[in-house]
């Protein structure tokens, strides 16, 4: 019997299970566990008619067309994301920002207006003060705690889309987003929102009145820090109207990478559950060190946004914000220069841990930024948070020796 009419693919399977089974048939494969990987660029065509035929077909779920249009590898990995999230289908692209590009522009042109979250993704701020102001498209960055009823006096006439991301970027303020589901189908406007952080795992995006729901598939999916990869999962109304903006954009996501990601989702559940037990162990250490001002993670009760966090979130990833007290840059770096386990770099999601020092005067308009304390985001992997804290411990003694000077 085909694994596609099992019970773990159905919405009575846990999502452990799901995890398991989603996006592979190995009745199709001659009882092989995993999706092969298809690397393919033509597509040979029996007749000309079939030819003519599958240009009518290159947008249907499945349909194997031309090697830009997805192959059974990649329709596997989108089935997936589309289940966890209660989406109605996926699309896969070569990379996170390639996600936020193909999604924001598939609903604004010239003389357009943009709400965008103040608290996005760098490069999704990028995005719209560059390319998107270049093509005649203004962007009003709003503050992501506003109340519905007051984000709702910025929406202008031509204001086409809302943009979110809860958790924000670097700072992890949690959104309402049902709420801000609300505004939007009153005014008409899709909401689009950046789910990296949560993943579907922790926050089913459409399912909470998402209409299109964006990931980094480069972090938790794929979890090994090895493949770039972005993923997007839409509904039903709002399918069309992406997938041929993607298919116009030409973007093309090669196969092994939509594999590495596949073989990432059949543990993500296991990893994510470790991420936030080690993520919560360090983070309430963090709170308890003189040498900090403020930790940055919805998980943590006293959290301004634990409680939105609580009624709509599901578990909490490894990825959070640490404030450290007013010192100097040169005594950060000593401190962070010489960690053992945390390696200095961006992205995240990853099994290992990570350590990036923001510059948080550049991310910031609609609400300005004016705390003068260094801002370290702290990505939390899957070694021990024992040998984390005491990493960061002996850092902290760094630190203090750097500031007495």
């Amino acid at each position: 019997m085909s694994q596609h009419s099992e019970h773990p693919h159905g919405a009575r399977a846990r999502i452990e299970t799901r995890l398991a089974h989603l996006g592979r048939d190995p009745s199709s494969e001659h009882g092989v566990v995993n999706p092969p990987i298809y690397r393919a660029s033509t597509i040979i065509h029996p007749t000309v008619e079939d030819m003519l035929a599958g240009a009518q077909r290159r947008y249907e779920q499945g349909a194997v067309t031309y090697g830009r249009f997805g192959t059974p590898t990649h329709f596997a990995l989108e089935d997936a994301m589309a289940a966890l999230d209660g989406g109605h289908r996926g699309m896969v692209l070569p990379s996170g920002l390639a996600a936020v590009v193909a999604a924001v522009t598939a609903f604004v042109g010239q003389g357009d207006h943009l709400l965008m979250a103040d608290t996005v993704y760098g490069p999704a701020r990028t995005l719209a003060n560059g390319f998107l102001a270049r093509m005649g498209v203004e962007t009003t960055f709003y503050d992501p705690l506003l109340a519905a009823e007051d984000l709702a006096k910025q929406l202008r006439p031509n204001t086409k889309l809302v943009y979110a991301e809860s958790p924000g970027s670097y700072t992890f303020e949690v959104q309402d987003i049902p709420a801000l589901s609300k505004l939007c189908r009153n005014a008409g406007i899709p909401l689009l929102m950046d789910n990296t952080w949560a993943t579907p795992l922790f926050f089913p995006a459409i399912e909470r009145g998402v209409d299109v729901a964006i990931y980094a598939g480069t972090k938790y999916i794929v979890g090994h820090s090895d493949a770039m990869l972005g993923v997007l999962v839409t509904t039903e109304a709002t399918d069309g109207i992406v997938r041929r903006n993607l298919q116009d954009l030409g973007y093309s996501t090669g196969p092994d990478d939509v594999y590495l990601a596949l073989r990432g989702l059949r543990t993500m559940e296991v990893r994510l559950s470790r991420h936030q037990e080690n993520a919560l162990t360090v983070a309430e250490w963090l709170q308890n060190r003189p040498e900090v001002e403020r930790v940055m993670y919805p998980a943590l009760p006293d959290d301004p946004g634990h409680a939105l966090w609580r009624r709509d979130f599901l578990g909490a990833s490894g990825l959070m914000g640490v404030l450290l007290k007013p010192v100097s840059d040169p005594a950060v770096f000593t401190m962070v220069d010489h960690l053992e386990y945390f390696g200095i770099g961006a992205s995240w999601g990853g099994f290992e841990s990570l350590v990036r020092l923001i510059p948080m005067q550049g991310y910031r308009s609609a609400v300005p930024w004016t705390s003068k304390s260094p801002c370290l985001r702290l990505h939390i992997g899957l070694e021990n948070p024992k040998d984390l804290i005491e990493d960061l411990e002996a850092g902290f003694d760094r630190l203090k020796r750097a500031a007495e000077g």
